[in-house]
């Protein structure tokens, strides 16, 4: 009942917000046309002068932050709200305002078991605030002659509890839809939500956020102008998070930028290097990379903050990301549609000719284009909406990779409106693929099946002793040699080193 409650009052927020536009759009999932009739009807005048993304966002925000972070997370899912939809969402900002300092203070003491002040000396009034969280800027006690100043992020008071009353009401729903209409059954939104669920709880424990501050340390390459700032260990918690303070100008102030002598066009390239090398090479990548989380320092650094929103891509989601780069970049069709089956992404039953004509569809006209007018971003989408119809199942971490490629793209156009991605782009690509799935992997990864074969062998070994102690007993060791002989034999014809080694293995122990 409380849920139905809270439901009708969101759906007048929107009605009154004249939030419900998007209706006209070409969504997988519409509402009866007497909800659209009614949006026109009770939708406030002084609204519709708005654009409509605004609209959108001051309706999400009124709402408060679960359907904030519902709204960013919708913006991966062009496949189910449309694509005209997730575009509007895809720049819905996660700003609320700041709760009190007190608040912040009052937590701090809570988690930590002592007065704010003696763990972080100065607090100052808070300097950004989203959904989840809000940041102070703090000037810790004296040490060592001087005091050092860092940034303080501190979960609202009551966040865990709104979240997951709000989310109970998104489970409703979805339930709901799934019984009521046969098309979004398909979408499966129940497991959308548990998507979104999964992705909160996490982001509201700040500590999962300060291991990710220490994971992508560890993978940024000396040399490449990028870097983040590290956690203080000792000052983290589930609701508090430390970490070092960035002094440098946000990749949104293009102006200051200049004026501070950065050169633009190279920032641009560094940017989506530095995504990519993350998404390719080290499969685990910053997710919500907008202007507002990077800053760049004097010396030309690039550094990103706020790491709650994380994604990871497996080997084969990264292979299927080099490759599609690389197969367009070529023009080899061909090559690209066998990645798709070969990585499983489309079922063997269809067509690899009908799909690789498919694919020539989208990467054609973009062939007579300047590169500059090619969106990499847009290449993806285009691609999921093509496989979508040859029954490729929908990958959430490659959809939520397109949606920050799109954020991305962005920043590297504001600071260079010609930059060209491809040009950025190839040698990341390129050299991913020479690592590995070149002559050099080739042998890395026959190395690391050698190192690997003797614990193989020796679980096998343990395996066909149980096997024969189970069985009738052999009264002659020539016997068990020839079985073992003859699965070194078949091993070896039927190309299974490890099997033929382990048969050789056993032979001798016998």
């Amino acid at each position: 009942m409380f849920a139905i409650a809270r439901l009708i009052r969101a759906a007048f927020v929107m009605l009154r917000l004249d939030a419900f536009d998007f209706l006209n759009d070409n969504a997988q999932i519409k509402p009866p046309r007497s909800l659209q009739i009614l949006a026109r009807l009770l939708a406030k005048r002084s609204t519709k002068t708005s654009a409509r993304v605004i609209r959108l966002s001051n309706a999400l925000e009124r709402l408060g932050p679960s359907y904030v972070k519902l709204g960013q997370f919708l913006a991966t899912r062009a496949d189910i709200i449309g694509e005209t939809l997730a575009e509007d969402l895809s720049v819905l900002q996660d700003r609320l305002p700041p709760f009190e300092r007190e608040k912040a203070v009052e937590t701090i003491k809570q988690e930590f078991g002592t007065h704010a002040e003696t763990l972080f000396g100065e607090i100052g009034d808070a300097v950004a605030a989203a959904s989840i969280a809000q940041v102070h800027r703090c000037r810790l006690p004296v040490q060592g002659g001087k005091r050092r100043e860092v940034a303080v992020k501190v979960l609202r008071p009551g966040i865990e509890k709104r979240f997951e009353r709000d989310l109970s009401d998104f489970f409703w729903i979805a339930r709901w839809i799934e019984r009521l209409s046969k098309p979004a059954r398909r979408l499966r939104p129940v497991q959308v939500v548990e998507t979104l669920a999964a992705s909160v709880r996490q982001e509201m424990d700040l500590r999962m956020e300060a291991a990710a501050l220490s994971e992508a340390a560890e993978n940024i390459e000396p040399g490449s102008g990028f870097r983040v700032p590290a956690p203080d260990w000792q000052r983290v918690s589930q609701r508090v998070l430390t970490t070092d303070w960035v002094e440098g100008i946000p990749l949104s102030d293009i102006d200051e930028i200049r004026a501070a002598g950065h050169d633009t066009k190279e920032l641009a390239a560094r940017i989506i290097q530095i995504f990519l090398r993350q998404a390719m090479e080290d499969g685990f990548f910053h997710a919500d990379m907008h202007p507002g989380n990077l800053f760049v320092e004097n010396d030309g650094t690039i550094v990103a903050v706020d790491f709650g929103i994380m994604s990871r891509l497996d080997v084969l989601e990264r292979q299927f990301l080099a490759g599609v780069l690389h197969g367009f970049l070529q023009r080899d069709y061909r090559r690209v549609a066998e990645l798709h089956f070969r990585l499983g992404y489309v079922p063997n039953h269809q067509n690899i000719d009908d799909f690789s004509l498919a694919l020539r569809s989208i990467g054609e006209p973009i062939t007579d284009k300047d590169a500059t007018d090619i969106s990499m971003s847009r290449l993806l989408l285009q691609l999921f909406q093509v496989t979508a119809r040859f029954d490729m199942p929908t990958q959430p971490r490659l959809l939520l990779l397109q949606k920050t490629m799109v954020v991305v793209e962005g920043v590297a156009r504001s600071l260079d409106p010609e930059h060209n991605m491809w040009e950025s782009a190839t040698p990341v690509a390129r050299r991913w693929m020479e690592r590995n799935l070149g002559f050099q992997a080739r042998l890395s990864q026959f190395s690391d099946v050698l190192r690997e074969a003797p614990a193989a062998m020796e679980t096998l070994a343990q395996i066909l002793r149980r096997m024969e102690e189970r069985a009738a007993p052999v009264s002659d060791v020539r016997e068990s040699r020839v079985v073992y002989a003859i699965i070194w034999l078949g091993g070896l014809l039927s190309g299974g080193v490890l099997m033929g080694v382990a048969g050789w293995f056993l032979g001798r122990m016998s």
